[in-house]
């Protein structure tokens, strides 16, 4: 308890003047009173102490409930931020992906993206980026009027956006065993280590990078390519040279994936054909 204003020492002092301090009752006699009552009191901390140990801090009892941390609905920046704080919808899988993910990949495949040579390898114009970048934070959409977005700036948002995600999209994952991974298998096993989120955010890139490697022959990026872009925007590690290193493994751990979703589409493709009338 922090008394401003203390009163002032005194001494002496009879019964009858101490019980009128102590108690706060009956008629007051400032001219008798030798304690001064106390003004502009503020309660600064509760503390407990401990003659062995001194002060302990304020007891779990008197300690503030905290403030139930609640995600917003939608982030008011489209960048940099974790998908619990982000508007989603679905994709056709079933995955929860935020919606500006969804819509650059929407505005990518509209114009001719996918067969666009050097798909998410070349470099967009940073001017035009920054500006489309911009228009996303504030309306959360590309600008529908402007005909002018390249495919090479839709592609490098993408890229953009996971390379801020808080964390990184494959952070969570033991470095080591993404580095063992030699299998398609393995690859996929490796992704039930995700949270539900996290792991759908992968299952959803994964798809966008086998759509473009699908397209080789147009775009020349095939599934090594499309990886080997992709790693550097999927981890967040600190040390260059150990981002280096990683990078690769990362590389070769996407690659594995974007291989077992092509090879699932060609046997639902010929399982579909099968199940066709004659």
């Amino acid at each position: 308890m922090q008394k401003a204003g203390g009163g002032r020492g005194g001494g002496g002092g009879g019964k009858e003047e101490n019980d009128q301090v102590a108690g706060g009752s009956g008629q007051q006699q400032p001219q008798r009173m030798k304690i001064g009552w106390p003004t502009d009191v503020r309660h600064v901390a509760h503390v407990t102490f401990d003659r062995f140990h001194g002060f302990q801090g304020v007891p779990a009892e008197l300690q503030p409930e905290p403030a139930v941390a609640r995600a917003p609905s939608a982030s008011k920046t489209a960048f940099g931020v974790s998908t619990e704080s982000m508007q989603c919808a679905h994709d056709s899988r079933g995955n929860s992906i935020p919606s500006i993910l969804l819509h650059l990949q929407r505005r990518l495949y509209d114009q001719g993206g996918l067969a666009t040579e050097g798909i998410f390898r070349v470099a967009a114009d940073g001017a035009q980026e920054q500006r489309v970048r911009d228009h996303l934070d504030l309306a959360g959409a590309t600008p529908e009027d402007d005909a002018g977005v390249d495919v090479h700036c839709l592609a490098g948002l993408i890229k953009a956006w996971f390379r801020e995600l808080p964390g990184g999209l494959l952070g969570a994952l033991p470095e080591e065993e993404v580095a063992r991974c030699a299998s398609e298998e393995e690859a996929g096993r490796l992704c039930g280590k995700l949270e539900p989120a996290k792991a759908a955010l992968l299952d959803w890139a994964v798809q966008l990078m086998a759509d473009v490697a699908s397209e080789e022959g147009r775009n020349r990026m095939g599934s090594r390519n499309v990886a080997m872009v992709f790693a550097p925007n999927m981890t967040q590690e600190v040390d260059p040279l150990t981002a280096l290193k990683y990078t690769v493994q990362v590389m070769n751990f996407l690659n594995l994936l974007i291989e077992r979703a092509l090879r699932q589409r060609r046997q639902q493709h010929n399982k579909q054909k099968l199940l066709q009338p004659n």
